[in-house]
């Protein structure tokens, strides 16, 4: 522990108050059962004692007692708690939020100002959350247990080992910016799918491309020309079609920002404005169907074999960037720009916004990722007339090949 020479007034101030309202909200959860101990008067106390023990032996030999008696108080209550004495609560929640109480004071004194806040409002939160928490435990499958547990490997375990280490023979990128690529796309595509998945599960088909189109507007641009098909080219499906692209112009832009605010500059005029046209276009098409649920599960973009992929992708293409670069000049990137716009876009955006730059300078750095884009929109509508078969699909379809040649067209004004 540290010296108490730094201690002032204000902490004890924002101890007391958190303290309080920690009690508050226990009591307010308890309010039927007046037998538990804790509350409004005992967890203040509790707080002030923990941090006056502190102060009497800042090495931690009286806050450590006082944690043993208060750990034996609340032991007590467990053992009567499980005798029958008082049958409604046979869990922990009561005793931790007591010494939860009591080790209060001594963080309040040592730590910054935040960590204190974020334990009290955290445990207050998880207080008031039981019942929300144990319906959603409830509705959360295993799986989804597994795919959060592999995000967070992505981003605690894997990220942390490549930090440092030298950049990949041949390409422009290192092993960590990689990485931190795949957790980037990752990261987006997780928090489209759970919205989509368990926050608007049913709240129409031009949300769900929306959501959608923040992980992969190909595929749902895939998924709902087969819909079409079996349905008929609605006005609303027309408006999803082409709302999950213009979701994905915004999505190239905030991947690049992240690795290239230089690059995400240059990119604000050929991304934004047809991303806001192809949006008007699904609002006014929008307004003349009726709002259908949407049916079917959100794919999960975030698997470990997925984020391989993307990563050999990503390091693949860099080092073919760099060849055709060297050997084609500026006219061979383009053009592998328009190939790889029928594939996955991400790895060879990610591997301009980290190296590309350098070596292709900015403007043709950006043009390339517009021209990539375009061709990925002129594969989209393709696939919107191969997949739904219906007459009705030169809408969406045309939408598509439109914006494209006037995001080329935009990106060759602002960026020559």
């Amino acid at each position: 522990m540290t010296g108490t020479t730094s201690i002032g007034a204000g902490q004890f101030a924002l101890l007391l108050g958190l303290s309080l309202f920690f009690g508050f909200a226990f009591e307010e959860f308890y309010a039927d059962e007046q037998s538990r101990p804790g509350g409004v008067r005992t967890f203040p106390l509790l707080a002030l004692t923990g941090a006056a023990l502190y102060l009497l032996e800042p090495h931690g030999a009286a806050f450590l007692a006082g944690l043993l008696v208060v750990g034996a108080w609340t032991y007590a209550y467990v053992r009567r708690a499980h005798r029958g004495e008082d049958p409604s609560d046979r869990g922990f929640i009561v005793p931790l939020c007591n010494v939860l109480a009591y080790a209060l004071g001594p963080v309040a004194l040592t730590q910054p100002l935040w960590i204190c806040v974020t334990i009290a409002v955290g445990a207050v939160l998880l207080l008031r959350g039981k019942r929300f928490l144990h319906d959603l435990a409830r509705r959360v499958p295993s799986e989804e247990i597994v795919t959060a547990g592999q995000f967070l490997i992505l981003v605690g375990v894997v990220l942390p080992l490549l930090a440092g280490r030298p950049p990949i023979p041949y390409t422009t990128v290192t092993p960590f910016g990689v990485w931190l690529a795949v957790v980037a796309v990752s990261a987006i595509s997780y928090a489209s799918y759970l919205l989509q998945t368990y926050v608007f599960p049913h709240r129409g088909v031009l949300l769900a491309s929306i959501l959608g189109g923040l992980y992969s507007s190909t595929a749902t641009t895939v998924v709902l020309a087969r819909r079409a098909r079996d349905e008929g080219m609605s006005a609303e499906l027309e408006s999803a079609i082409v709302a999950a692209t213009g979701v994905m112009f915004v999505r190239v832009l905030a991947v690049c920002s992240i690795f290239s605010s230089v690059l995400a500059r240059a990119l604000i005029a050929p991304m934004l404005i047809p991303s806001a046209l192809l949006l008007l276009f699904a609002w006014w098409r929008a307004r003349a169907g009726s709002r259908s649920d949407a049916r079917g599960a959100a794919p999960n973009p975030l698997q470990l074999g997925t984020a391989l992929i993307f990563a050999v992708l990503m390091v693949a293409i860099s080092a073919i960037t760099a060849f055709v670069q060297t050997h084609l000049g500026s006219t061979g990137v383009f053009g592998l720009a328009a190939v790889v716009g029928v594939t996955d876009i991400d790895p060879f955006v990610l591997g301009l916004a980290q190296g590309g730059i350098a070596k292709l300078g900015l403007a043709t750095a950006a043009l390339a990722i517009v021209i990539a884009t375009a061709s990925n929109n002129i594969l989209k509508a393709a696939y919107t007339v191969a997949f739904s078969r219906r007459p009705e699909n030169w809408i969406p379809a045309s939408a598509l090949l439109g914006i494209a040649l006037l995001g080329i067209a935009i990106g060759v004004v602002a960026l020559r």
